[in-house]
């Protein structure tokens, strides 16, 4: 585990802007999509219904309150606590233009988008490091006393390690900012590890996202909950009417307890389908193939030998899995997983076992 710093918007080295949508673009809409992590068969047909029902009402600029009293009552906090975003990742850009921080660290390897907003606000960022010996799993000692914002994420994309809460709780202090990006955690059987809904945590920021679990990525819906005078200074930084009518209209019906209850036999149907999908890809031990140990996510982080080649060779027949190399603390040999039914994940298995056997050279004529 080693810290190491990056410049403002100068390279890190790794393209930090890259994400799974960018691998079922344009020639890759054909693809069986294992790259993104949205649940597939998503939104189901009761929210769409939900969402359509809204349009009538476009005329009128968005009002926000009721969306945000639903999510506060989901979590059992004051509507104080909450600020409703245009996805995670709108939030990740508030945090880092509203918060005045000296010393931002990011515990890498987890989703780029953290780090891209600070640097683009002009932040010099330090990285932690997690390491593959560890399993990636963090050491709250390995972050700098003087971090004034920590940022991680738990269960953390793209290594689906789910850390222990008090672990992570264990990263906060007076005068620190700890954000935890939790847009994974409603696929966690039981919310086991959430910290969402504490408030006894100095310093502690959540987000939590409702595009993963419902299918709702083109939509952009997602929450912050904070210490009231945090959401107040980062709704200051936000435009006016940043979340559309549709999208509050899916926020209250995503935490409203019919949706909860979905959500939670989703979270175990996941995790069958994920065991079923580790066991196959054990199955190649033998050919190099090894996954992140004890995966929680809706996704598995595999390392692999000629990782670039074997993803060409997916395409080709007709499968598109997440690229690795762009995650600071990962190189060329690894790849991200989306899990999916048992069918799907069987027709995978049958391709990467073709794709991890290079082709043949045709022999060489003698000259």
């Amino acid at each position: 585990m080693r810290t190491e710093a990056t410049g403002g918007s100068g390279g890190s080295g790794h393209d930090l802007r890259h994400h799974g949508d960018a691998e079922v673009r344009d020639d890759g809409a054909a693809l069986v999509d294992l790259a993104v992590n949205v649940r597939a068969d998503t939104p189901p047909a009761w929210l769409r219904e939900e969402i359509a029902g809204s349009l009538s009402s476009l005329a009128a600029y968005p009002d926000g309150r009721a969306a945000r009293a639903a999510v506060a009552a989901r979590h059992g906090l004051p509507v104080e606590r909450v600020l409703l975003t245009a996805g995670a990742a709108e939030a990740f850009v508030l945090l880092a233009r509203a918060l005045k921080v000296r010393r931002p660290v990011v515990v890498h390897p987890q989703f780029t988008e953290p780090e891209a907003a600070l640097r683009d606000a002009g932040h010099t960022v330090d990285r932690v490091l997690l390491r593959e010996a560890d399993g990636f799993r963090l050491d709250p000692a390995a972050v700098p006393e003087d971090a004034d914002l920590v940022v991680i994420g738990n269960p953390t994309n793209p290594t689906s390690v789910l850390h222990p809460a008090e672990a992570v709780v264990r990263l906060a202090r007076p005068g620190r900012t700890l954000v935890v990006d939790e847009a994974f955690m409603d696929a966690v059987p039981g919310e086991r590890e959430a910290l969402a809904g504490r408030t006894g945590v100095p310093g502690l920021v959540v987000l939590r996202s409702l595009t993963k679990t419902w299918g709702l990525a083109g939509l952009r819906i997602g929450y912050v909950l904070a210490a009231p005078e945090v959401i107040a200074e980062l709704e200051r930084a936000q435009p006016l009417w940043p979340v559309s009518t549709p999208a509050l209209a899916a926020a209250r019906a995503c935490v409203a307890p019919r949706a909860l209850a979905e959500a939670g036999h989703a979270a175990h149907r996941i995790a069958g389908d994920r065991a079923h999908l580790v066991a196959g890809l054990a199955a190649f031990a033998a050919r190099g193939v090894r996954v992140v140990g004890a995966a929680q996510g809706p996704f598995v982080l595999v390392r692999m030998p000629g990782a670039a080649g074997v993803r060409r060779r997916l395409r080709e027949l007709g499968y598109a899995v997440r690229r690795g190399d762009t995650f600071p603390g990962l190189g060329d040999e690894w790849v991200r997983i989306a899990v999916r039914d048992r069918a799907t994940v069987n027709g995978f298995l049958r391709a990467l076992s073709s794709a991890l056997d290079p082709p043949a050279h045709p022999p060489v004529p003698p000259g």
